[in-house]
């Protein structure tokens, strides 16, 4: 059988792969890798028992197809036998076994012949075998799988493998002595396994090509072969006796008329993955005391990943019986003795290697780091959930040890991974939003930049000569003509213009901090001295922190507070209270400034630090005391934030600023992208009123 020695029998699709890890669960030799997150079949540990290809939900394991190499055979020179394994009524439930006999000959076989007869000879051969073993302990070899499992992982006990063929060996020799040795052979059955049986190099062209049950169906379709336009046909002989219940579980020992007596316990068969990995384990330690040991991977041969479709186990294991009883009913057992009386000769001997793949388990240190990686620190964090495909959460740090696994294969170690990722994901949002939010900021005052830089120069100069000529006039104008209070008011309202003009120009230049040590304390208590209260307004210092004492610029802090406080007088017009709370921890200072005024409108809280946004009156304010207390907050590295209520049937109304600045320099760090862009934004709005 020609196969690329360098690649696995089974592979990975990796476009289909969700990395659930069942077949790492599955797999009793352990021969699937994760990495990069990504399964992958380790060939020369694989003993292609086709777990991971039954149990797949999303079809991405692919076995290595013989259909090509096959169809090469059909069309050369040399007769080509088919020979069927004995669990094909499992699979075609749906065809006579007649009309399947023909429809394999239709694709161009020259011999079709029944691997049950094989099945027949080696059953004959392990019964000779056990009755002068004279003691000694053999395990079955009519499973590849078993046999390949025993090579890799219990080179050991190769030894004790019977030194005989299975049964598909043995019906290649035996069509081999019947048609010439020059005839080529294709098995043609419900394992994946007997594909790396065919490639070994101790029978190693006994059996041309593999192909599963699947991969026949596959071909006969290609070829428009349909059960009702074939001619039915018989085997050819030899045909099969009790050999042909060799796919059930235990067919093996009736075809042998072996007893496995539950008494004597000589002779103990088992089937299934979980089943006899623990057999061997117990058989290799000796604490199974059994001469013969028969075992099947699967769930008996009708149970093969090489089969089509989802038929439940009983319903295969009728479907053999079935066919066994009608062939028993037609049974000429002269006959078949004299096949099996002139086939004697056939050597069925083999001979087995070891091909340990055995790795060795690593240091209890190294272990217990690579347990840390996991999040296993205590034996109370070693849940042996299985979720990563590993029985325990020691085999999955060995299997992490040996290259076959990731930590992230962990279930609950990615889970509490998961969720770090999403607190951070969570601040980093938050971090974001609020970066967003000054951005915009940023963007409102550039806007104001440019419109203060035309203010500036458009009306700086023109203002100036309005004031001077109202200023002249007035001085030459006497008190009692109508005139002065006309030029009285032109003056006031010029004067007014230049104070806008003023503060946007007085606010552009403040384009940088010169930090320095202040107690914040005394900084409030000198903002409420030097801006008394209106009368029926109480105010008050409150200190929360240990330390009032912070890194900053005192001018523009203090500027901060006194838009702040002006602020909260004019919204308590009626009276009331407010208060300056101090708070902070070794790394900010906060500042609250809380009044119990009328409060600000809900719809009004996102637009309160826009420039000329103003509620009050007109020529009451010029909406730039909260623009200017913003950016200087920002320069500080600091952050601002407002809760207000001004409906009383929510509560009491009133509003707190709450400003908070880093205590000291290193803490704020170098200045932020939204500090940088209000600095650019001065730096412009100052070189064009100048």
């Amino acid at each position: 059988m020609k196969h690329p020695h360098d690649m696995p029998f089974v592979k990975t699709v990796k476009e289909r792969c969700r990395v659930c890890y069942t077949c790492v669960r599955e797999c009793p030799a352990k021969a699937i890798r994760i990495a990069d997150g990504q399964a992958e079949v380790i060939g020369e540990r694989c003993i292609a028992c086709g777990n991971c290809v039954r149990v797949c939900s999303q079809n991405a394991k692919q076995v290595y197809s013989s259909k090509e190499g096959v169809a090469a055979l059909l069309e050369g020179p040399d007769r080509v036998a088919a020979i069927l394994a004995p669990s094909f009524p499992a699979d075609f439930q749906d065809i006579p076994w007649r009309r399947l006999v023909g429809m394999v000959r239709a694709l161009g076989f020259d011999i079709v012949g029944e691997v049950g007869f094989g099945a027949d000879l080696v059953a004959s051969r392990i019964a000779a075998l056990l009755q002068k073993s004279n003691g000694t302990r053999y395990v079955s070899t009519a499973c590849p799988a078993i046999v390949g499992y025993v090579e890799r992982y219990h080179p050991s006990m190769v030894s004790t493998l019977a030194p005989i063929v299975s049964p598909m060996i043995a019906s290649a020799r035996v069509f081999h002595h019947i048609a010439g040795k020059d005839t080529k052979v294709v098995f043609i059955g419900p394992c994946i396994a007997k594909k790396v049986e065919a490639a070994t190099s101790e029978v190693l062209s006994e059996v041309n090509e593999v192909l599963t049950f699947v991969e026949l169906r596959e071909m006969l379709q290609d070829k428009g072969i349909e059960a009702d336009v074939v001619e039915p046909s018989d085997f050819d002989e030899p045909h099969a006796n009790l050999g042909a219940l060799f796919p059930i579980s235990r067919g093996m020992l009736q075809a042998a008329d072996i007893r496995e007596d539950l008494v004597s316990n000589e002779v103990v068969a088992t089937e299934g993955h979980r089943n006899f990995l623990e057999a061997l384990r117990e058989f290799e330690g000796g604490h199974l005391e059994a001469h013969f040991l028969e075992m099947l991977a699967c769930d008996g041969c009708i149970m093969g990943a090489g089969i089509f479709g989802d038929t439940p186990l009983f319903k295969r294991r009728a479907s053999v019986s079935r066919y066994v009883q009608q062939r028993q009913a037609a049974f000429d057992p002269t006959k078949w003795q004299g096949w099996i009386d002139r086939l004697a000769a056939v050597d069925l001997s083999r001979r087995f290697s070891g091909n340990d793949q055995r790795i060795a388990t690593p240091m209890d240190d190294e272990l217990i780091e690579i347990m840390k990686r996991m999040g296993k620190f205590e034996p109370e964090d070693e849940l042996n959930c299985g979720a990563c495909g590993y029985e325990t959460c020691r085999d999955h740090a060995i299997a992490i040890y040996k290259g076959f696994a990731e930590s992230e294969m962990c279930l609950p170690y990615t889970i509490e991974q998961l969720k770090t990722a999403v607190s951070d994901l969570a601040v980093s949002h938050e971090q974001l939003a609020m970066a967003q939010e000054a951005l915009l900021q940023s963007e409102k005052l550039a806007s104001m930049g440019q419109l203060a830089a035309g203010i500036a120069h458009e009306l700086n100069n023109p203002l100036g000569v309005v004031l001077m000529y109202a200023h002249i006039l007035l001085g030459e104008c006497d008190q009692r003509e109508k005139l002065r209070g006309d030029l009285e008011m032109i003056a006031k309202e010029a004067d007014r213009c230049k104070r806008i003009v003023s503060g946007l120009l007085h606010f552009a230049r403040q384009n940088k901090i010169v930090l320095q040590s202040c107690d914040i304390k005394s900084l409030a208590q000198e903002c409420l001295k030097a801006m008394p209260p209106p009368q029926g307004i109480d105010t008050s210092v409150r200190v929360e922190a240990d330390d009032t004492v912070a890194e900053i610029d005192r001018d523009q802090v203090m500027q901060v507070l006194s838009n702040l406080v002006t602020n909260a007088y004019a919204a308590m017009n009626d009276g009331g209270n407010l208060e300056i709370t101090i708070d902070g921890n070794e790394d900010e200072i906060l500042l609250e400034i809380s009044d119990t005024g009328i409060g600000i409108p809900r719809e009004n809280l996102a637009k309160i630090f826009d420039p000329f946004f103003t509620t009050k009156q007109l020529g009451k304010g010029t909406g730039l005391g909260l623009a200017v207390t913003y950016g200087i907050v920002k320069m500080h590295n600091g952050d601002i934030s407002v809760r207000s209520n001004a409906d009383e049937a929510e509560g009491p109304t009133g509003t707190a600023f709450t400003v908070k600045l880093p205590r000291h320099e290193e803490t704020g760090g170098s200045p932020s992208a939204v500090g940088n862009v209000d600095e650019s934004v001065r730096r412009l709005i100052e070189n064009f009123g100048s």
